[in-house]
């Protein structure tokens, strides 16, 4: 068998492939309908609402419509024990203010229909995303079976979360930089509600001069600034400060679960480094993935390859990334792939296409019940292999 068994991998063939990706389509659909129907009255096994982590913002939009406060901790908890009072739990509401009017016709709708309006209306947008990027890479790959096969999808419904939001803006917006910049841009300057997300894009843009689309996410993201402060009172914007300072705190503590989260200051922390060193870690890291992309970008011409390189660095340069998040990392997925597939793929590209593909489903469990967290390894060993074909001239967009 040899090193090549897993250098070449020659092994894993189309059919192969589409194997694995039917077991894992299986073992996510058969995850969600065990959660289903071991729940009782919208309440699961354990204790919690369907969606857990909506609860947050469907308790924001609700206050909202009564003039609360959703910075407000004291409130916040108030309101949103007011539905459900899950055990010693509570989902607190850190984002932005520019992400309270996607919060505020939340406040209309009952818990469940606006679950259910939420993962319907982000899912479209990050379906009809990741569908550009599939035609872009030409991979061959079944879109529908790979989609169900990828467990952050499952991730991003059990927990209701932003994830396809942000990644749907984001993948739009990377890909259509140099061929519609407006659509482009109003896309990235939407993304905002989830800024830490977004930290390489004004680097890989200015670096390859789409002026363009700087601009109007810039404008875009400054309207939706100022159009949450008239909504909803300027005020809204130092009660953010203030709750990001809480937010900082709760993190260094470890009040969300270090083994939930992906990153490099979490698994640091996670094995027992203290707080200052592993944000120590967690900068070098992030300059180096920057100072990567920045020269990725340096006056080359935009295309799907350092779109992706954007996004597989993205997990990279901020604390604060869960599970979840990981559809972001899609996008380079797709792109890796379908680079390969017409290419050639390199030494080691196939198994870490398979393991970053697949790592999602573990990383969690072992981290949480093992103490392994494996995800910041899986994500360095992506990106420095969009990283080498990106900067090698890939077919442009």
């Amino acid at each position: 068998m040899g090193a090549a068994f897993l250098r070449d991998m020659d092994w894993l063939g189309a059919e192969r492939a589409r194997g694995y990706l039917w077991v894992l389509a299986v073992l996510n659909i058969a995850m969600l309908a065990i959660l289903l129907t071991t729940s009782h009255g919208g309440v699961d096994a354990n204790g919690f609402l369907i969606g857990t982590d909506f609860i947050s913002f469907w308790t924001s939009g609700q206050m909202l419509h009564s003039a609360g406060n959703p910075y407000d901790g004291a409130a916040h908890i108030a309101a949103q024990r007011a539905l459900h009072a899950s055990p010693g739990a509570y989902t607190a509401f850190f984002y932005p203010p520019s992400f309270l009017p996607f919060c505020w016709p939340l406040g209309w709708l009952g818990y469940f229909p606006a679950l259910g309006l939420w993962l319907i209306a982000t899912g479209a947008l990050f379906v009809a995303a990741l569908r550009g990027w599939w035609r872009e890479a030409e991979a061959g790959i079944p879109f529908w079976l790979a989609l169900a096969a990828y467990p952050a999808m499952a991730i991003v419904i059990t927990h209701g979360q932003t994830s396809w939001l942000v990644g749907g803006l984001l993948g739009i917006g990377l890909l259509n930089a140099r061929t519609r910049p407006v659509l482009a841009g109003i896309c990235l300057g939407l993304a905002t509600v989830k800024p830490q997300f977004g930290v390489l894009v004004p680097l890989a843009l200015l670096a390859s001069r789409e002026w363009k689309v700087v601009f109007v996410a810039a404008g875009t993201a400054v309207v939706l600034a100022a159009l949450s402060a008239l909504a909803f009172g300027p005020q809204v914007w130092p009660d953010w400060l203030a709750a990001s300072g809480r937010a900082q705190e709760a993190m260094r503590e470890g009040a969300v679960d270090f083994g939930k989260m992906v990153s490099v200051f979490a698994a640091l922390r996670l094995v027992g480094i203290g707080a200052t060193l592993a944000y120590a870690v967690q900068a070098v890291a992030g300059l180096a993935v920057a100072a990567l992309t920045l020269g990725a970008a340096w006056k080359r011409r935009w295309n799907s390859g350092l779109a992706s390189l954007v996004l597989a660095g993205a997990p990279l340069v901020t604390p604060f990334v869960l599970d979840y998040d990981m559809v972001l990392v899609a996008f380079p997925l797709l792109w890796l792939a379908g680079e390969g597939l017409r290419l050639g793929f390199a030494p080691y590209e196939k198994l870490v296409l398979l393991v970053t593909f697949a790592a999602t489903a573990f990383a969690r469990p072992l981290a949480m019940h093992a103490g392994l967290p494996i995800m910041p390894l899986v994500l360095v060993a992506f990106f420095a292999l969009v990283w080498r074909r990106a900067t090698r001239g890939s077919r442009a967009h």
